[in-house]
């Protein structure tokens, strides 16, 4: 067997044994969610080695969900750390053989702060199975390397398994979009979330307007006047009307004709896409590119009549950061 071989084998062995704890959640799955729910406090994530390393991603994907998580160390629980425990704070200790010294060790020591432990482990017969008052199996014989020994399926499902627990406790939260970017104020994907379009865009005054009855070239001289590669055909109303890109504009010049006759109505995209202020910038840039032709431009505008408000680029999303 080549490296290659290795690997190809080693993944599709992690992906069986995921579409198998997709099938054997069951009650303890359900249990843990709800300890977790109703509980008002933090979760407390515990382990060492490997299991250490998955329990730290679990209790950040926790906090970033809107349930409340802090990871403490196995071994140095009981150096000082133990602190961190409020009475009642449910403990999800992590060990693959269920019989790792630190590990078990806390179990007593967690009984005396009331709270309940969920233990995550490969052995339902082992010390720490015996002691939890929630055990979920990992269901994990050999791991997937040539040695059956590296932690390799083991972390895969705990890791999974964890991003399971979040996932159900956002629904029981009903965590939202609004809940992430609350979370997340100075990452990407908070900040695509909670940037609206409105704050985005470029406002009425500072886009090239025209009518439908406006002639080309007094359409050219707007598009120079407000460089922003598109020009937004409204109604005297207000009401938008159609859209003008640079490249409309150039179709339009290889046509045989005279140009001095042509008004804006004979050359603009009637009806474009167009997009809400309180949009968020995330949504514009899916509207924009997630599409089999992509748009540089987005008229924007308010209520159903559309009342042409202002204009968005997909520069200008580039410039936030968020794509």
């Amino acid at each position: 067997m080549d490296s290659t071989e290795a690997a190809t084998k080693l993944l599709k062995a992690e992906a069986q044994a995921l579409a198998l704890l997709a099938t054997r959640l069951g009650d303890p799955f359900e249990k843990t969610v709800q300890m977790i729910f109703q509980h008002s406090g933090k979760v407390v994530v515990s382990g060492v080695g490997k299991s250490g390393l998955i329990a730290q991603k679990i209790a950040a994907t926790f906090c970033s969900t809107g349930t409340p998580a802090i990871f403490l160390h196995s071994a140095d629980a009981v150096h000082g750390d133990l602190g961190i425990f409020q009475p009642g704070d449910p403990a999800i200790l992590i060990s693959k053989s269920g019989a790792t010294a630190e590990v078990v060790r806390l179990v007593p020591v967690i009984r005396q702060m009331k709270s309940p432990i969920i233990a995550l482990v490969c052995n339902v017969n082992s010390p720490l199975a015996r002691e939890a008052d929630v055990v979920i199996d990992l269901g994990v014989g050999v791991e997937a390397d040539p040695l059956g020994v590296v932690p390799t399926t083991s972390t895969v499902l705990t890791l999974a398994l964890g991003d399971a627990l979040a996932v159900a406790l956002m629904v029981e939260r009903n965590f939202g979009s609004a809940d992430f970017a609350r979370f997340h104020p100075a990452g990407q994907l908070g900040r695509s979330l909670s940037i609206t379009v409105g704050e985005a865009m470029h406002p009425l005054g500072k886009v090239a307007v025209v009518f439908p009855e406006t002639p080309l070239r007094e359409m050219v001289i707007a598009m120079t006047t407000y460089p922003l590669g598109a020009a937004c055909v409204v109604h005297p109303s207000g009401v938008l009307a159609g859209l003008i890109t640079d490249g409309d504009l150039r179709r339009a010049l290889r046509r045989d004709g005279d140009f001095q006759r042509v008004q804006v109505r004979e050359i603009m995209t009637p009806d474009p896409v167009c997009i809400l202020p309180e949009m968020s910038l995330g949504d514009a840039a899916k509207l924009m590119e997630d599409r089999p032709s992509q748009l540089s431009v987005l008229p924007v505008v308010e209520g159903a009549a559309k009342r042409f408000i202002g204009l968005l680029r997909i520069h200008d999303i580039y410039q936030t950061g968020i794509v």
